[in-house]
């Protein structure tokens, strides 16, 4: 279970970060940044891949309304122009910034889910599997998938065939099949190979 450990380590107020959506075929990439407050962190919180949708949902409620949080969301169009590596580190910038400002200051250590951080002029520590060892991190993992979710499903209103409301766009088999038949929506990353093979003629 995530803990406050590396929290401790580090000079505070110490930000969480990490990123859901770098796999899809469809919909953006979103990074969530999160200070914990001292007290009162809800209890429950946990890697959001363990966690199921309805208690995601809780629990990115109770964290928002707890701690400060900046929300980045880089689109589909500037995923193809900057690839998906750069288009995740900037959604982590513009979440890390988002806190800053929030905080009046830079967060005394930033805290990154994964093996790499952005080019940026913040105190950071990149933590492979950190969202099963930092709070703050699996708090960010929380607030970062339940806030693409929700995009996706809105997306789904829209283009129902493509499956969101299931798959949230990753290319399940019923994804892709959709994709040979209907072709790539506005929403789809045509740097990815199966869009870009739904977009071939025939």
């Amino acid at each position: 279970m995530p803990g406050l450990k590396h929290e401790r380590l580090c000079l505070p107020p110490v930000a969480g970060v990490d990123e859901a959506g770098r796999g899809p075929l469809a919909g953006p990439v979103v990074a969530a940044a999160v200070v914990l407050p001292a007290r009162g962190v809800p209890r429950g919180i946990d890697d959001s891949k363990k966690l199921p949708a309805a208690e995601r949902e809780r629990l990115c409620a109770r964290i928002t309304g707890c701690a400060i949080v900046g929300v980045g969301v880089v689109e589909a169009d500037e995923i193809d122009t900057l690839n998906i590596y750069w288009a995740t580190m900037k959604a982590m910038t513009i979440a890390v910034d988002q806190v800053a400002a929030l905080l009046g200051r830079e967060p005394g250590h930033v805290l990154v889910d994964g093996n790499r951080l952005p080019r940026w002029g913040y105190a950071a520590t990149a933590l492979v599997g950190g969202d099963a060892l930092s709070l703050s991190i699996a708090a960010a993992s929380i607030v970062a998938k339940h806030t693409r979710d929700t995009i996706m499903l809105r997306h789904h209103e829209t283009w129902p065939h493509y499956g969101w409301a299931s798959n949230k766009g990753y290319g399940s088999p019923a994804h892709q099949r959709a994709l040979r038949e209907h072709g790539p929506s506005p929403l789809h990353r045509r740097s990815f190979a199966p869009v870009a093979q739904a977009e071939l003629p025939l």
